[in-house]
């Protein structure tokens, strides 16, 4: 009993610190695929109690979210507030799972270090507000490798389920699961071990479910096109494994984590001991900690592969149920130092990822994955605002998502519902069949990150490998249709631009 009140406290000390930090962008509006499909689909359950959306393009998307948010506004009211506070819980039981996890194949500083940096990582900070799936998905997966590694696999089973009704690639660990299961038949019955199929259950009953709605057993023909087969080249796969590595091991100062852990390894490997005995562990838990290794690798190897291969969109955040279990088994290693070392470049780490929360690269990357985001929603609310202000109900033409952040007062940026004209994007090729009769305002804004001195254009390949297409300059864009600039919005080189005929 006194230990889950001590559960009880820690988990709400957690969740209160988490909602400090994140304090000043709770009551933002929606953001990119949250306004475009999460929120909208969200709703769909919340008003109607639609599995499918109908108000945003059906993704083929396992619908736990939707339930989880639909069920959340019930209790707290439908608003950004409510949303964001919801999210930030999954992220507090993502570390409460973590923990757990450490505690068995770790000291209890070590698991501590781990869930802290995982905390303030760019990445999980980033996402911990933002009603994606990735990050719920990141809590049941850490939470079924746990009971893995406890050899409880009727709750494994149940866990990785709940992973795979949030987000249908979950399934990707399933064939992990079953390796480790091989590995240690001695120790379970046939019984037990046939629990390790029920995952498959719910996503088959869904795909059923959803071909027989719409036709498909997955997303649409756009969606399919975007993620699958425009994917599967050998060279646009290699590239990708590449970026996914980066993304993994390099970005927002993971990095320097590595190479901690790297001299951690170094280090024991030259006094001959294992990392699995550097911290003097009784022999049950060098078998766990052995176990844990084997897992974190499998379910590492298991997403970069999947994620190389498909998805139109190289998203970090996809990578997020991996990152738990990535952090916990590096400062397994870095554990390996003397305490002082260990203690000082974990501080540093932690001081560079918070330092991550505001520095943006050299180059293209998406504003989700740190608070770039929110300069973005605060670039589009002072646009919102403008334009809402404007005489005569103006036709604003836009590309999505802006599109939508006029058109749905729900996501938070307009009171009542502006015309939009909408546009597929600010290329030039998207501008070419525009007449300039079709609109009275102009709406241009930076779409991604491009800096000045963007390390890209020194390695054009690179570019033309990633198949990125420039938008038009905003000076193109007035010559072209001799516009008047009626407006300008600036943030922390994120840019919005008003133009009338």
């Amino acid at each position: 009993m006194r230990s889950r009140i001590s559960f009880g406290l820690a988990f709400a000390a957690a969740a209160g610190v988490l909602l400090l930090l994140h304090y000043p962008y709770l009551r933002l509006p929606y953001f990119w695929d949250e306004a475009g499909y999460y929120i909208p689909a969200a709703l769909d359950f919340y008003h109607h109690g639609l599995l499918i959306p109908q108000n945003t393009l059906p993704t083929g998307h396992t619908p736990l979210m939707s339930i989880y948010l639909g069920l959340a506004w019930r209790l707290l009211g439908n608003s950004p507030l409510a949303t964001r506070t919801a999210i930030i819980l999954l992220a507090t039981g993502t570390l409460a799972a973590l923990y757990a996890l450490g505690r068995i194949v770790a000291r209890r500083e070590t698991a501590a270090w781990a869930c802290a940096l995982l905390a303030i990582s760019p990445l999980f900070f980033a996402q911990s507000s933002l009603a994606h799936l990735d990050l719920a998905a990141a809590l049941s997966t850490t939470a079924a490798v746990l009971l893995l590694l406890r050899r409880r696999l009727v709750w494994f089973a149940v866990l990785l389920s709940l992973a795979v009704m949030t987000k249908e690639t979950a399934i990707v660990f399933l064939p992990v699961a079953w390796i480790f299961a091989w590995r240690i038949r001695k120790e379970l019955n046939p019984s037990a071990a046939a629990w390790l199929v029920l995952p498959l259950a719910p996503l088959t009953a869904w795909a059923l479910y959803y071909h027989h709605a719409t036709g498909f057993w997955t997303g649409n023909p756009v969606y399919l096109k975007y993620n699958l087969y425009s994917t599967l080249t050998p060279g646009r796969i290699a590239v990708t494994f590449l970026r996914r590595l980066y993304q993994v091991f390099i970005a927002g100062f993971n990095w320097l984590l590595l190479a901690a852990a790297v001299l951690g390894y170094r280090k024991a490997a030259k006094a001959g001991i294992s990392s699995e005995h550097s911290t003097l562990l009784p022999p049950g838990q060098v078998q766990l900690r052995k176990d844990f290794f084997f897992l974190a690798a499998g379910l590492a190897l298991a997403y970069i592969g999947m994620l190389s291969v498909v998805g139109g969109a190289v998203l970090s955040r996809y990578l997020l149920p991996i990152f738990p279990c990535f952090y916990l088994a590096l400062m397994l290693f870095v554990d390996c130092l003397p305490r002082p070392a260990m203690r000082g470049l974990a501080a540093l780490a932690a001081v560079c990822f918070i330092a991550s929360w505001f520095i943006n690269p050299p180059y293209p990357f998406p504003y989700e994955d740190n608070l770039a985001y929110a300069d973005f929603i605060h670039l589009h609310q002072q646009a919102a605002d403008f334009l809402a202000a404007q005489p005569n109900n103006p036709r604003i033409m836009t590309a999505w998502p802006a599109t939508g952040e006029l058109a749905q007062p729900e996501l938070g940026y307009v009171k009542k519902p502006l015309r939009v004209v909408r546009l597929e994007g600010f290329t030039a090729q998207d501008f070419h069949p525009v007449s300039p009769r079709s609109f009275d305002l102009l709406y241009l804004y930076s779409r991604q990150w491009n800096p000045p001195d963007n390390w890209l254009r020194h390695f054009l390949w690179v570019e033309n490998t990633l198949e990125y297409v420039p938008a038009m300059t905003a000076g193109s864009v007035e010559r072209k249709f001799h516009l008047r600039l009626l407006a300008t919005f600036r943030d922390r080189g994120q840019w919005v631009k008003i133009y009338s005929r």
